[in-house]
């Protein structure tokens, strides 16, 4: 099974929660869906139809800290500017909040799309990763070909929310998944597991007339204690992915 395989680093990058508006900013620890298909909108230059486009992710970052910033609230203006006749347009005020910031973001982003290779080696516009000001540099662009594999290990990836099935590893969290460029950006949600601490297949849970599960795996990636790393492919819309054998 080929893939394309796209790895990219920054200096910062954020991924707020929608639901905060005002005084904190905190930041997923792993790139939410929408803002993946995004960034690869802004590669080709034009939307994608995802129907048939899936995606796996290999998040690391070297820390965290808070960095304050500024909005500006502006709302139509009364009166005159001072020492003028003139009305004043706008007035408003600013307000402070405290952003978490991720130091150091690597991306490993696997499509099965190899045929945007080169697309993603002449990119239409900035590659950016989170915030405008989030600059990115691709740092390799590949076509893989991944293994079939009855075990693997899991780590710094974003996994189905059936994971929890399995192993006690990773914390279960609600993410933009889509938004409906053509309903007004409507967005949808999706439940997953941020998984960054290492987990080997071997190690899950077995249930009792259950199949085991199969795992496409990087023959690129690190071999530990016998395993490579396992892809967890998801989609934008349909379906919710669950563990298992996710042909791409």
């Amino acid at each position: 099974m080929e893939v394309l395989k796209v790895v990219a680093e920054g200096l910062t990058t954020s991924f707020r929660y929608p639901h905060f508006m005002q005084g904190v900013q905190p930041t997923y620890n792993m790139p939410p869906p929408a803002t993946l298909y995004g960034h690869i909108c802004s590669v080709l230059g034009e939307w994608f139809d995802p129907a048939h486009v899936r995606f796996a992710v290999h998040f690391t970052f070297q820390g965290r800290f808070e960095e304050v910033e500024h909005t500006h609230v502006l709302r139509p203006a009364t009166g005159r500017l001072p020492g003028m006749n003139v009305p004043k347009a706008l007035e408003g005020e600013v307000n402070p909040f405290r952003r978490t910031i991720l130091f150091r973001p690597r991306l490993v982003l696997y499509l099965n799309r190899p045929e945007w290779a080169a697309a993603f080696r002449s990119p239409r516009y900035p590659v950016a990763l989170g915030r405008s000001q989030d600059l990115f540099t691709y740092r390799s662009v590949e076509v893989v070909r991944l293994q079939l594999a009855d075990h693997a290990y899991l780590e710094h990836t974003l996994a189905p929310y059936d994971l929890v099935r399995y192993t006690a590893q990773g914390i279960v969290v609600l993410m933009p998944r889509f938004l409906d460029y053509a309903n007004n950006r409507f967005p949808s949600f999706g439940r997953y597991v941020v998984l960054h601490r290492r987990v080997h297949t071997g190690e899950f849970l077995r249930y009792q007339g259950e199949p085991a599960p199969a795992f496409w795996v990087d023959p690129t990636s690190p071999e530990i204690r016998g395993d490579r790393l396992g892809l967890m492919f998801h989609r934008w819309v349909g379906e919710d992915e669950r563990l298992g054998l996710q042909v791409p």
